[in-house]
């Protein structure tokens, strides 16, 4: 009983001293300039602008490698796009074919303003997790890299790279490379969405 009072009362001048720790930056910031902050960087920007591009239908054609120096399997598919939140966020579903089998997936991609980094969240059929990956553009930010990793069956994890590139209006490529059990790096899948 003494050493649950004991645990609770250090608990408590723990929490109540971290107010102190915050830097001489933070005490000066008033509340009405923090709010000002906040409201600048929850505004959609450039990177947000170039998301809503793409917004519309799509017709996707996707290659499969599954072994190196085999060749991939090809397949369509079709792909939706929508801004979401005011134009935050950019959603895509996207119907298709994976490795034979009918599939079906969603994504949400961001640009965080905090970060300044690229975000993206993706779900489907071939799994139960949601897949993370996080990256920078280059200057003209047409060209997104961004990396991520995902447990592999057995164990272990596979690390991915994908290079993410709005050609024009009408054009965007996507282009996945993973990393089995830290081996070498092989393209994986490449998909080229055409606008309808």
């Amino acid at each position: 009983m003494r050493l649950t009072t004991i645990t609770f009362t250090c608990l408590c001048m723990v929490l109540t001293a971290i107010p102190g720790f915050a830097t001489d930056k933070e005490k000066q910031m008033d509340p009405q300039a923090m709010m000002e902050m906040y409201k600048k960087l929850a505004a959609p920007g450039e990177p947000h602008k170039l998301f809503a591009s793409l917004a519309g239908s799509w017709t996707t054609k996707s290659k499969e490698w599954m072994e190196p120096g085999k060749p991939p399997t090809e397949s369509t598919g079709t792909a939706e796009m929508k801004m979401l939140l005011d134009g935050r966020y950019l959603y895509q579903a996207y119907t298709g074919q994976m490795m034979g089998q009918p599939f079906s997936g969603i994504g949400i991609d961001a640009y965080d303003n905090i970060t300044k980094k690229y975000v993206t969240a993706w779900m489907d059929t071939m799994g139960t997790g949601i897949f993370i990956m996080e990256g920078t553009a280059s200057d003209d930010g047409k060209t997104i890299t961004l990396n991520g990793s995902h447990p592999e069956p057995g164990g272990g994890q596979m690390t991915h790279r994908a290079v993410w590139k709005i050609v024009d209006n009408n054009t965007t490529t996507f282009d996945m490379y993973g990393t089995h059990h830290g081996g070498k790096e092989m393209k994986i899948m490449e998909i080229t969405y055409t606008r309808q």
